[in-house]
């Protein structure tokens, strides 16, 4: 089951995209919606594939379109295919390059949904786990104000948003690290550097990226069509 993109790289990246996409309204599996007439899974496995660092890239596909991705990227990059499961905790369990012995030690999880990440965004991340830090995310400034709300939509104080962040993907960790965090995890998380903070790893934060957003509803696609046209 190995696929190497670049014989030289030292990353392994794990796309979970087994998700329905539920918020973006009925349709297929939330990583074939069609960006600009292509799955966003394409664009993001487009994407990660021109990262120099990548060495091989695992994706989590929907159990019965297994067979269909495959052969849906194999004119993009060698790419190794293997059925997801329900959860994201579980499809990132399920990719073998997490645990393959002798695999790369550094391993990114990244979301199909974010389909426009820059390469640039993904060689950064890598960057800062190759120089040391076991955990890394890349996070954007919060600009909105942040309020507390309590029982009856009642304010119950604002929050100081200069300690806040917001996170993106791809998220990278030494091997070890993320293998442990799964095998401890008692509960499923959204966010794989939340299991890995709950094993008291240090979890480093590197700047994000505007283009990394996630397509979760339908104003999103909207504004990753637009970023698409003017030449994202």
């Amino acid at each position: 089951m190995t696929a190497q993109l670049n014989p030289r790289g030292d990353v392994a990246v794990l796309v979970p995209a087994a998700g329905a996409g539920v918020r973006l309204g009925p349709g297929a599996p939330k990583a074939l919606r069609l960006l600009g007439g292509e799955p966003l899974l394409v664009h993001a496995v487009r994407r990660i594939a021109a990262a120099p660092s990548v060495h091989t890239i695992v994706v989590a596909a929907p159990a019965a379109e297994v067979d269909a991705v495959r052969r849906l990227l194999a004119p993009v990059a060698p790419v190794v295919v293997v059925p997801g499961g329900a959860e994201r905790q579980a499809s990132v369990a399920a990719a073998p390059g997490r645990r393959a012995t002798g695999g790369p030690d550094i391993v990114l999880v990244h979301d199909a949904a974010r389909a426009l990440t820059p390469p640039e965004l993904i060689e950064s991340v890598a960057g800062a786990v190759r120089a040391g830090h076991h955990a890394v995310i890349p996070v954007l400034p919060v600009v909105d104000t942040i309020k507390e709300v309590g029982a009856g939509e009642v304010v119950l104080g604002t929050v100081d948003r200069s300690a806040l962040r917001a996170v993106q993907t791809p998220q990278g960790f030494r091997r070890s690290v993320l293998t442990a965090a799964h095998a401890a995890a008692g509960d499923s998380l959204t966010d794989d550097a939340g299991l890995v903070e709950k094993q008291g790893v240090p979890v480093f934060c590197v700047p994000g990226s505007e283009y990394a957003l996630k397509v979760t509803r339908p104003f999103d696609l909207a504004l990753a069509e637009h970023l698409l046209a003017v030449g994202h």
